[in-house]
C-alpha cells in the first residue's frame, strides 16, 4: 500500500481529533524560549491560567498531574509541561530551541555528529525541566530526521542512556493525526472543510478535515506527507539568496509533489468552491503572520487564530523573498536561525495555494506538542476511572 493509499483511510489506527482548549506555549519562532509560569504571554490568555511563580516548594502534600511533550523535529526541539484544571491546561514551563538536527541528512542519509550535539544539549535541557517539574505523564516524540536517517534509532538509544527520556520515532500518519488534534479546534465553524498543512524542516504534514456536527470535533478525512520541507529544500537550492526565477522553480517542484497525489479525500469540489480554508502549524505560517502584524517581538496571544488572506500571505513571502539574508534575520519574527529557512517554507506554502485553491488561511501556534498533551489527558482520565471503580468495586460487601 502506498502511503497515498493509506491517507485514504478516514482516521483508522488513530483516534479521531478531540476539541482541545487554549494552550499558550510560549513557543514563537524565536531561537530559544523557556518559559517559567510567570510569562506575559502566558497570562494574556483567556483560556490559560498562569502557575504560581516557581519556588523551593516545601514537601509535597498531595501529588499534582503534571504532562510534558517533547518534539524533536528536523529543525527544533520543543518541549511544552502543563498541568490539566478541568477540560483545559495550565502551562507550567515551555522550551524551544533550533537545533537543525536532520543539516545534511538529505545529502548523506545520516545524522551528522555536530547535529546531534546540538539535539542533545536541547534534550539534556528538557530532561532537567522534566525533572523540576515533577511531571507525571511524558511522551517524546522524534520525527523526520530520525526516520530518514541510517543512524536516527541509534541516535535516540544514546538519548536514552545519557539523559533518561524515551522518544519513539512516529509515523507521518501519527505525525499527522498529532497536529490536527492539536489544532482542531480552529477549524471554522461554517467551513465544510480544512486542509491543516504542517510545514516541517524534512516533511509537510497535509491532512483533510471536515466537521462532524455542531459538538463534534473535526474528522480526519484523508492524510499525505509530502518528503519536502524547509531544511531539505534549502540544501537543495538554497536559502539565502533566492531570486524570482529560483523561487518559481520551487514552488513548481513542490507543487508537482503535491500534484502527484491528487484528491486522497474526494473533496476538492469543497475548496474550488470556495467552501474550505487552510489552517496552518508550522513556524513558516507563525512567521508569515508575525511580519504581516509588524510585530516588534513575536507575540503568540496576537498571532495564534489570527486569519490571513492568501494574497496578504503571498504579499508577505515575496517580501521576505526579496530581502538579503541580513535583513530577513532582523525582522524580530525571523531571527537569524530561521533567516536561511524561511522563504523555503513560504514556497512550499505558495505551491500548496495553488493547487488547493482557498481565499484564507488560519494560523495556529499550536500543534504536536498540544496534541501529545490533550492524548495523555485521556489516559489520565481513563486511569482515574479505572482506580474509581476498583475503589466501588473493593467497596462492595462480600458475597
Amino acid at each position: 500500500m502506498t502511503e497515498s493509499e493509506s491517507g485514504r483511510r478516514s482516521g483508522q489506527g488513530a483516534e479521531s481529533p478531540q476539541k482541545i482548549p487554549d494552550i499558550d506555549s510560549a513557543d514563537g519562532p524565536v531561537e530559544e524560549t523557556s518559559t517559567e509560569e510567570s510569562s506575559n504571554d502566558a497570562a494574556a490568555s483567556p483560556e490559560m491560567e498562569s502557575a504560581p511563580p516557581a519556588r523551593a516548594a516545601p514537601e509535597k502534600i498531595v501529588k499534582q498531574e503534571r504532562f510534558a511533550a517533547i518534539d524533536l523535529g528536523t529543525n527544533n526541539c520543543r518541549l511544552l509541561v502543563a498541568a490539566p484544571k478541568g477540560r483545559k491546561f495550565r502551562v507550567v514551563d515551555a522550551f524551544s530551541r533550533i537545533v537543525r538536527l536532520g543539516e545534511g541528512v538529505s545529502q548523506t542519509g545520516a545524522l551528522s555528529d555536530a547535529a546531534m550535539e546540538r539535539a542533545l544539549e536541547a534534550i539534556r535541557i528538557c530532561a532537567e525541566k522534566v525533572e523540576r517539574r515533577a511531571v507525571t505523564r511524558i511522551r517524546c516524540i522524534a520525527t523526520q530526521a530520525c526516520r530518514s536517517a541510517t543512524n536516527g534509532a541509534a541516535f535516540l538509544e544514546r538519548v536514552k542512556g545519557e539523559t533518561g527520556l524515551d522518544f519513539e520515532i512516529i509515523s507521518t500518519e501519527e505525525e499527522a493525526r498529532l497536529a490536527v488534534r492539536g489544532c482542531a479546534e480552529l477549524l471554522d465553524e461554517d467551513a465544510r472543510a480544512g486542509l491543516v498543512f504542517d510545514i516541517g524542516g524534512g516533511s509537510t504534514e497535509l491532512s483533510w478535515i471536515k466537521p462532524a456536527g455542531p459538538h463534534s470535533p473535526p474528522t480526519i478525512a484523508a492524510w499525505h506527507s509530502v518528503p519536502v520541507g524547509v531544511v531539505s529544500l534549502s540544501e537543495r537550492w538554497g536559502g539565502k539568496e533566492i531570486s524570482a526565477e529560483t523561487y518559481e522553480k520551487i514552488v513548481d517542484s513542490v507543487a508537482a509533489e503535491i500534484r502527484a497525489f491528487g484528491d486522497p479525500a474526494e473533496i476538492r469540489d469543497l475548496f474550488t468552491d470556495g467552501g474550505a480554508h487552510f489552517l496552518g502549524t508550522s513556524g513558516t505560517v507563525t512567521s508569515i503572520a508575525g511580519v504581516h502584524l509588524g510585530l516588534a517581538r513575536y507575540r503568540r496571544d496576537l498571532v495564534d487564530g489570527l486569519w490571513l488572506s492568501v494574497e496578504e500571505a503571498r504579499g508577505v513571502s515575496e517580501k521576505l523573498r526579496a530581502m538579503t539574508l541580513d535583513a530577513r534575520a532582523a525582522e524580530p519574527c525571523i531571527g537569524a536561525e530561521r533567516a536561511d529557512l524561511v522563504v523555503c517554507g513560504c514556497a512550499i506554502l505558495e505551491a500548496l495555494t495553488r493547487e488547493w485553491p482557498v481565499e484564507r488561511i488560519r494560523v495556529g501556534d499550536r500543534g504536536l506538542r498540544e496534541g501529545i498533551l490533550a492524548d495523555l489527558a485521556d489516559t489520565a482520565r481513563r486511569a482515574r476511572g479505572r482506580r474509581r471503580r476498583k475503589r466501588k468495586r473493593k467497596a462492595l460487601p462480600n458475597a
